[in-house]
């Protein structure tokens, strides 16, 4: 048993069997991998790594399993310090690409879990590695512990996150959700009495979207390193290469490329990022830009054309309608599983509110804002009485 001194659970202890996964080439990658991408352009002391954020799942893990058989603990032990070893380069900044590309999320993992270094401790613990990767996606329902609505991950990121960024919305009481969640059929619920913890993550969740998540500057530097990802795809660089590269790695492929590739790492390295030329939400667009999602690169290329600017140099930022899958939560009231939204107004208040932290995003060089900004306006039938800008995104 080793010990390790963490800034948020205090003390870690990890077993034989989190020791040898530890030691893998495909952990100690996590170690420079930045959990939050590029927010430490906005917060400096975001730079924490999925390799403390994979141990701190492993931590509170270790808390909830219990509550399994004994034979799936060591399994779901393993799962929680390996779910994030599918990440590419700087986390979520690349996923979408390289989604598109290998037709896999970060959670696919059976195949690097087959991989020599992990399966001979597999071996040595005679661990099965398809149900841990059935694990990992919450496929089991022991899985839940890991991959569901109301989870360790979700426990651990969100106080990580808040801590490292200094924002003050990370104050939930995972100790008191840990002892409230338990199973009912085959269905990881929450007890009356954790409900207010849950409201809690829940408001931190919605709180650290568009302070955090989704901050602007964030969205831009994530879209500049994406679109430099995919010229250097097309230009010969392999997906599954690029999935397996650290964030050190990356950056410096970025800049040996040349091109726009190499403009880009410049930029960001100097954080001479894109401006906003458009930054607006629901309620202003004139037309269902969630269906242009599948066609975004045709949307860029039509506005660059008609600006006069070379293609790559407008981005446009359409995200996923918000959505906040802690709601699909069930809470036990008087023996019945009943939706978390239905047990509290405040979740339900919530829910009917996220729409407005969503942003549709059109950024440019400085030199460009104006001319693309109202090509943009233009294009997404943007209300000219309705405010472009909240006084907190100015």
């Amino acid at each position: 048993m080793k010990v390790i001194r963490d800034p948020i659970h205090d003390y870690i202890e990890l077993d034989d069997l989190a020791l040898a996964l530890v030691e893998t080439p495909h952990v100690q990658r996590l170690r420079r991998i930045r959990q939050l991408g590029f927010s430490n352009l906005v917060y400096p002391g975001a730079n924490h790594t999925r390799f403390e954020h994979s141990l701190g799942v492993y931590h509170l893990a270790r808390q909830m399993v219990k509550q399994v058989d004994e034979p799936q603990r060591n399994e779901l032990l393993a799962a929680a310090l390996l779910h994030d070893i599918g990440h590419g380069p700087f986390s979520h900044a690349t996923e979408g690409l390289i989604e598109r590309y290998t037709r896999k999320r970060h959670d696919d993992v059976e195949e690097l879990l087959r991989k020599e270094e992990i399966s001979d401790v597999f071996k040595d613990y005679s661990l099965s590695p398809s149900a841990i990767a059935k694990h990992i996606k919450g496929e089991t329902y022991p899985g839940q512990i890991i991959n569901s609505e109301i989870d360790v991950d979700r426990m651990d990121y969100l106080v990580r996150d808040a801590h490292y960024t200094g924002v003050a919305f990370g104050l939930i009481d995972h100790v008191r959700l840990i002892h409230e969640l338990r199973f009912n059929e085959n269905k990881l619920v929450l007890n009356l009495g954790g409900l207010q913890a849950a409201e809690s993550l829940l408001v931190s969740r919605f709180l650290m979207h568009p302070t955090v998540y989704f901050h602007h500057v964030s969205r831009i530097a994530e879209s500049m390193c994406m679109h430099a990802a995919g010229y250097m795809i097309e230009n010969g660089l392999s997906p599954k290469i690029l999935q397996r590269m650290d964030d050190v790695m990356f950056m410096n492929e970025m800049k040996n490329a040349g091109g726009y590739a190499s403009e880009i790492a410049k930029r960001l390295d100097e954080r001479k990022l894109f401006k906003r030329a458009l930054y607006t939400g629901f309620d202003s667009v004139g037309i269902d830009v969630v269906k242009l999602r599948n066609n975004i690169k045709r949307v860029e290329n039509e506005m660059a054309q008609t600006a006069g600017v070379e293609p790559g140099y407008v981005l446009v930022d359409i995200p996923e309608k918000p959505e906040i899958a802690e709601m699909k939560a069930q809470v036990m009231v008087n023996g019945k599983m009943i939706p978390i939204d239905k047990a509290s107004s405040l979740v339900a208040s919530l829910e009917k509110a996220q729409l407005d932290n969503w942003r549709l995003g059109v950024f440019t060089p400085a030199e460009y804002r104006e001319k693309v900004g109202n090509i943009a306006k233009e294009f997404f039938e943007v209300k000219k009485d309705t405010k472009q800008f909240k006084l907190t995104e100015i």
